[in-house]
């Protein structure tokens, strides 16, 4: 594997489970235990219903595109070999929306409304990262 350039996450106690998830090819959300509704980024209390508990649900990793840009620029040299490539919102069914990159389709190609599913890119030992590509089904 070559060496990672990019920025990585630096986990902490609240998004632990979700960073661990993604090193098994997974993607977990945080779930309220209380009202059942998903949330992202995670936090320590439920913005809907201010429950204190939650758990960590395995989701489809089917979504669609909510918004993107095609980044042209790079703003560090660690980024120079990726352009151009895409950042997007995503919109998964659960009803939870995170950015991420699109991948598997030229940058041309991206629409809103788009599906897509995800997938998995191991950048390092410790990380895998979540991409979502065109959906093939």
């Amino acid at each position: 594997m070559n060496e990672y350039k990019k920025p990585l996450p630096i986990p902490n106690e609240d998004t632990k489970p979700f960073w661990d998830s993604l090193r098994e090819h997974k993607l977990r959300m945080q779930r309220c235990s209380q009202c059942g509704r998903f949330r992202f980024p995670p936090c320590v209390i439920c913005p809907y219903c201010v429950s204190p508990y939650s758990e960590w649900i395995e989701v489809r990793g089917k979504g669609k595109v909510y918004s993107f840009t095609v980044v042209h620029h790079a703003y560090t040299p660690a980024f120079e070999d990726a352009l151009p490539y895409v950042v997007a919102v995503v919109e998964l069914e659960e009803g939870v929306r995170l950015v991420t990159n699109i991948v598997g389709c030229k940058p041309e190609e991206v629409k809103i409304g788009m599906d897509v599913e995800a997938t998995f890119e191991d950048v390092t030992t410790e990380f895998s990262l979540h991409r979502f590509q065109p959906m093939t089904s």
